[in-house]
């Protein structure tokens, strides 16, 4: 037609040229092949197969989208990390927001997560909780030598499958690995006994080693009815009210902190036979594992009084998470 612009013809070349570019990306994208077997498969060379596949890339025959529900995840996910100060927020979906539903899923991507950090010569400190106790049922075995338990807390005279102290064992036993324990109750009558057992040399020793680790796993707890420490009775409900009263949010390592993070000067924290979270926030590595609406401003105020950098949650809370005042952690 007259006034048509007429297109450049392509060359033999050219085709040959785009169709090696297909089956290069087809290779790679489709069927999963790496660079190195791409190139093989193709007779070319790697650096070649890779100029192919930016090619892909650049000219738009290769274009790249993300499932929308692992997109949301990914969004929400960055948003929290930006929104609390954390390096790292990895947020699964619960299917309601009942306290074991979320225990169990935050509780399996924490054992899975866990699993990945076991390292020779690791030293790891551990708190104790329902997701965690889910979490040493997901964990996944490897051989490691030299590393070493830590329990962040006492225990119960009367042991059950919720003492606290449990969780630490539970791993170190998994492991084969070394465990140092609190030898005490997680609560003693008065801040007199707790200061006398704190100055033994074997628990002085202890504490410092969980100040040392290089990662500490912790849970929190709110200061409401379906708390386990109230419970299940190892605090009362007049101590609830007591705390609540005082200003507290939540209990980090069982000692309870207001909505910054500070620890109170409450009659219960001074008996308590836990380490302090103030006291590992200069621990590498802090996770902390907890889920569920009820526990929003226990968790930040977790992050805030440990300085924790990681955060495992539920979709829902995590959600709630943005709705609370943003978080800045010390470096």
């Amino acid at each position: 037609m007259a006034g048509s612009e007429k297109r450049p013809r392509r060359t033999k070349f050219q085709s040959d040229q785009d169709e090696l570019k297909l089956r290069a990306a087809y290779l790679y994208y489709v069927e999963g092949l790496t660079q190195e077997q791409v190139a093989q498969h193709l007779d070319i060379s790697r650096i070649k197969a890779l100029r192919l596949l930016a090619a892909t890339r650049e000219d738009g025959t290769v274009q790249i989208t993300i499932n929308s529900q692992a997109e949301s995840l990914i969004r929400l996910q960055r948003n929290l990390e930006k929104h609390l100060g954390l390096t790292e927020a990895i947020v699964v979906p619960a299917s309601s927001q009942d306290e074991e539903s979320v225990a169990a899923v935050v509780g399996h991507a924490t054992g899975r997560y866990i699993s990945e950090q076991v390292t020779n010569g690791l030293s790891i400190g551990v708190g104790w909780g329902a997701t965690l106790q889910v979490c040493m049922r997901s964990l996944i075995w490897r051989e490691v030598d030299d590393m070493t338990v830590i329990s962040l807390l006492g225990g119960l005279t009367h042991a059950t499958a919720h003492n606290p102290s449990a969780v630490a064992w539970r791993f170190a036993e998994f492991y084969r690995t070394e465990l140092y324990q609190i030898t005490a109750p997680v609560f003693v009558p008065d801040r007199e006994l707790a200061d006398a057992l704190w100055k033994q040399d074997d628990l002085k020793q202890l504490y410092e080693r969980a100040r040392a680790v290089d990662i500490a796993l912790l849970s929190v707890g709110d200061v409401g009815t379906q708390a386990s420490i109230f419970r299940r009775g190892i605090l009362n409900w007049s101590d609830a009210k007591s705390l609540k009263d005082a200003g507290a949010v939540g209990d980090v390592l069982c000692h309870f902190v207001d909505a910054d993070g500070n620890v109170l000067d409450h009659p219960v924290n001074h008996r308590a036979m836990a380490i302090n979270p103030a006291d590992i926030s200069r621990v590498p590595k802090v996770i902390i594992s907890s889920g569920g609406l009820r526990k929003i401003h226990a968790i930040r105020a977790g992050i805030a009084a440990t300085n924790a950098k990681l955060l495992i949650t539920d979709v829902a809370a995590a959600q709630a998470l943005l709705e609370l005042p943003p978080l800045e952690q010390a470096s």
